[in-house]
């Protein structure tokens, strides 16, 4: 019974629905800068509660690569569509493997969201 009374509870509650970042598999393709590898990647908000994102690197175990890209912040608003460049090292091909983003919340909101997502795209 308390099965059924939980279940019910998380279907009329509402939907979360995440933010979506394409492509799933990106590619690391040359630059215009020597020595730096590009990947082209498309970041969509279908949050209506979120309005900022942040962009990250990691390797294989989880671990920070650096990387530079024009805001490590992207604001964006509700159903808002953001093509991101984010540049590594050719020195750090090797230990990208995935290119990652994550809803921010806003500290002191009326109605703090009670999950923030993080999408990531493995790097071919």
């Amino acid at each position: 019974m308390r099965f059924w009374v939980v279940l019910l509870g998380v279907l009329t509650h509402g939907l979360a629905w995440g933010h979506e970042l394409t492509p799933t598999y990106p590619t690391l393709d040359t630059s215009y800068m020597s020595g730096v590898l590009k990947a082209e990647m498309h970041l969509f908000n279908s949050r209506k509660d979120i309005n900022y994102y942040s962009v990250s690197v990691y390797d294989k175990d989880w671990n920070p690569v650096k990387f530079a890209t024009e805001s490590k912040i992207i604001q964006m608003d509700y159903l808002d569509h953001k093509d991101i460049e984010v540049y590594v090292r050719t020195k750090d091909q090797e230990k990208a493997h995935y290119i990652c983003t994550k809803s921010k919340i806003l500290k002191g909101k009326s109605a703090p969201t009670l999950l923030a997502s993080r999408i990531c795209s493995k790097i071919k």
